[in-house]
């Protein structure tokens, strides 16, 4: 078989559309991406939703911390109008769908890509620290026992993805590396995790990690890959997914490999 990575679509084709809106995944699988990216949080009265951040600001038209809203809350907020603040006096603009500016559950999320037309798989991460340690593990393993949908979960948190592999030991986990902790710049991973998660910094400017790290039979994944000449280096150095803002052109690249 030739090689061939996986394109990871993150937050959806987020260099184009609002991140983590229904809108940014539905192009993403329309680029050509094998997998959607998402981060989930926890609200206060218990729903999983897509926001990056601890806060709600940089992405919505509201204020506070997500873990203190509820989700009639986080739905009555624009998540789509940072992105694209003019395109409502353009006449001519493809979205006028509400979808592009709603919060995102993550049960709506999986419902999507269970209905697509061909097989994506999601990348979910778990974000830390948060007032609800433990819960979002155990609410992500049951809502992803309700779809029949192909799922990883990443972290920079070990211990969220050990209690991952506690709750449900077959689904594969990432840990993710900004800075790698001393006891695995062997290559190494913690016990029971097969795929490590490295920066694009961490590719370029040291590619003899990647190297130790596929020796020690482990996956690589590669964050957040959008200049095509990092493409490329994740291309030569054959990586097993790279996590990009734009799926369709990193989907263009990887198709012409010969």
């Amino acid at each position: 078989m030739p090689y061939r990575p996986h394109v990871v679509a993150h937050r959806g084709a987020s260099g184009v559309e609002a991140e983590h809106t229904l809108m940014a995944y539905r192009r993403a699988i329309d680029e050509g991406a094998d997998a959607l990216e998402c981060d989930v949080r926890l609200t206060a009265d218990g729903h999983l939703v897509c926001v990056h951040d601890r806060r709600v600001e940089r992405t919505s038209n509201g204020r506070g911390p997500v873990s203190t809203l509820e989700l009639a809350d986080l739905a009555a907020l624009d998540f789509g109008s940072w992105k694209h603040p003019s395109r409502h006096l353009d006449d001519e603009a493809p979205d006028r769908d509400p979808d592009g500016h709603r919060v995102l559950t993550l049960d709506t999320l999986l419902s999507m890509v269970s209905d697509a037309k061909r097989p994506v798989w999601l990348a979910i991460e778990t974000k830390h620290p948060t007032r609800y340690a433990g819960l979002v593990e155990r609410r992500l393993v049951e809502t992803l026992s309700r779809y029949d949908v192909t799922a990883r979960v990443m972290s920079f948190s070990w211990l969220s993805l050990r209690r991952v592999r506690e709750l449900a030991p077959w689904l594969q986990t990432v840990f993710l590396m900004d800075r790698v902790p001393l006891r695995f710049r062997d290559g190494g991973l913690p016990l029971g995790c097969g795929i490590a998660g490295y920066s694009v910094e961490t590719v370029r400017e040291q590619p003899d990690r990647v190297r130790r790290t596929k020796e020690w039979g482990h996956q690589i994944y590669v964050y957040t890959v959008n200049d095509p000449a990092d493409v490329d280096r994740c291309l030569a150095l054959e990586v097993d997914a790279i996590i990009t803002d734009h799926p369709g052109r990193t989907r263009d690249r990887v198709d012409a490999l010969p």
